[in-house]
């Protein structure tokens, strides 16, 4: 493989920005060809322009302005579920691929780990939340090796690494979640809850991760979940569990009311505890959730570049 494909991202904030960095820093087959924002005093334009890198505050209009537009092969998208609609159309319309870090769920939900081969071929690949990169890799585990007849996850983040975008999207952000812990995590039933924490000093992103499985092995679940926290660990290396997988049996005598899904539900009970230390390229390092959305988007960039590369050669 030779060259590499050229990116634009859409969104000049938090998570916008960090990808930059990240692109420029690690990726040896994607280049940063253009940054697009909204706010012209933006420090993601700032640091793009000062890079080197084609800018525009005229968002997605202004991209397509761009002498280098025609060169760009892939779009992500950091803006919000409402923009990310018309900037899809315009995108797609002009040929090239979108990868979607907003809850807007135009497209497939994509976890790399998890279900990233089957959907090399869509033109616009939805990253979920940052809640669900963290957790439905360890549903999709305890599915992989037993029945989940329901799965609940608790996102616990930094207040202050939830910016506006994030804010603004809270709601997508629990219903989008919640169809993905079902979709590729593969439960029959999900529920998800996401806490912005005010403490001081900011807290690392902490993840719950509770399921119901029909099975009495425990090991298997162990070594399933200890699999696939390594894998995610290959792009997000502060990805890990704070302590020991948990297990209680919930039998007919001790049945449990799950509203809405279950009025005697019974199977194994397994609790898996995580945290996420971002990487630092650009946020800080308690912004784990951040990192892990922007880490998987370039991990699925990466994937489509490479293929697209290989054809090409």
């Amino acid at each position: 493989m030779t060259g590499k494909i050229k990116v634009a991202i859409i969104g000049s904030g938090n998570i916008g920005t960090d990808l930059m960095i990240k692109i420029m820093r690690t990726s040896d087959v994607l280049e940063v060809g253009a940054m697009v924002g909204i706010d012209p005093d933006s420090d993601g334009l700032a640091r793009a322009t000062r890079l080197g890198i084609a800018s525009t505050h005229e968002g997605i209009e202004g991209l397509t302005r761009l002498p280098v537009w025609s060169e760009i092969g892939i779009v992500f998208d950091a803006t919000s579920a409402g923009a990310h609609k018309r900037n899809d159309q315009i995108v797609r319309d002009a040929g090239k691929i979108m990868i979607d870090l907003t809850p807007a769920a135009v497209g497939p939900y994509v976890v790399p780990v998890v279900n990233m081969d089957n959907h090399l071929a869509e033109t616009n690949i939805n990253m979920v939340t940052c809640g669900g990169q963290a957790t439905i890799p360890i549903v999709a585990a305890v599915s992989r090796v037993a029945e989940v007849s329901y799965a609940e996850i608790v996102a616990s983040i930094s207040s202050r690494s939830a910016g506006p975008g994030t804010r603004a999207n809270i709601d997508e952000f629990t219903e989008t979640t919640s169809r993905a812990i079902c979709e590729v995590g593969g439960a029959s039933k999900g529920k998800a809850v996401i806490i912005l924490n005010p403490a001081e000093p900011p807290m690392i992103m902490r993840d719950t991760v509770y399921c119901l499985a029909k099975t009495t092995d425990h090991e298997a679940v162990r070594r399933s979940v200890e699999a696939m926290i390594a894998e995610v660990q290959d792009y997000v290396p502060g990805y890990r569990l704070k302590q020991e997988i948990q297990f209680e049996t919930i039998g007919n005598n001790a049945a449990v009311r799950i509203p809405g899904v279950d009025d005697h539900a019974t199977g194994l009970k397994v609790s898996v505890f995580l945290e996420v230390e971002g990487a630092g390229h650009y946020l800080p390092k308690y912004a784990g959730n951040l990192d892990i959305m922007t880490s998987a988007a370039l991990k699925t960039a990466e994937r489509l570049a490479r293929r697209t590369l290989t054809e090409a050669a």
